[in-house]
């Protein structure tokens, strides 16, 4: 039984290696191949279409064909210290932790006293290079295994690209709408241009709708987005561009 238990377990770990060393595999080939779909987008893909309304935009532009500003806005956005990090924002994550934590206490103080709560917004502390591995290879679900998995990519993705490449294949699949992918495709269905010419302020508008796109979609003129966009301006003369 012993020996059984132990073939068992030499399996798992050689699969797992395996594993591995095919998503790093994966990585290594982005170093000079585009990739034409992410795991997040193709089971984007299903879902659209098992609802019969498939819409689909996504369309590929080097790291000179997209805006500077929308570079900058991403990052002051979403990742203020992307050039100097090695993948992992570990004071990120504990400040959000932290956040939701006290949102949490501050939702059962009010459950408590029969006050009307909100559901409770969590927040990320996923840098860009994160979001990449999670969209790039990985499927939706939440779990200690996939966030494990997240971090091993993660990890490789900084190890064997550099961080405009980076940034580059984030701005080119990330989503910005139902079925919406990519700079290109994002500027054309928001402003009818292409990602080179967007503005300051439109850059910051589109880095806004990056945590919730979909929702914001169908709420242009929430009043949270348009100060929200204020914001990502001011910050954006200060965000460093690898």
């Amino acid at each position: 039984m012993g020996a059984v238990l132990r073939r068992i377990l030499l399996l798992a770990v050689l699969g797992l290696l395996l594993l591995q060393l095919f998503f790093v595999g994966r990585v290594a080939l982005m170093v000079v191949l585009d990739p034409r779909s992410t795991s997040f987008e193709r089971s984007e893909a299903w879902r659209l279409a098992s609802t019969g309304t498939l819409r689909w935009r996504q369309q590929w532009r080097d790291y000179a064909q997209i805006s500077d500003h929308l570079k900058r806005a991403v990052i002051a956005s979403e990742d203020d210290g992307f050039a100097n990090h090695e993948g992992v924002d570990w004071d990120a994550i504990e400040k959000a932790w932290q956040r939701n934590a006290a949102a949490e206490e501050a939702a059962a103080e009010r459950a408590a006293q029969n006050r009307p709560t909100r559901p409770i917004r969590i927040r990320g502390g996923s840098t860009i290079t994160q979001q990449l591995a999670k969209n790039l290879l990985l499927s939706g679900e939440r779990s200690l295994w996939r966030k494990g998995q997240e971090l091993v990519l993660t990890f490789a993705l900084e190890q064997l690209l550099d961080k405009r490449r980076i940034l580059e294949l984030y701005l080119n699949h990330v989503e910005w709408g139902e079925g919406v992918f990519g700079a290109e495709a994002a500027a054309q269905h928001y402003f009818r241009k292409s990602a080179a010419q967007l503005t300051a302020a439109e850059s910051a508008r589109l880095a806004v709708m990056l945590p919730r796109p979909r929702y914001f979609e169908k709420l242009p003129r929430s009043a949270y987005l348009a100060s929200r966009t204020r914001t990502i301006l001011a910050r954006m003369r200060s965000a460093e561009l690898p």
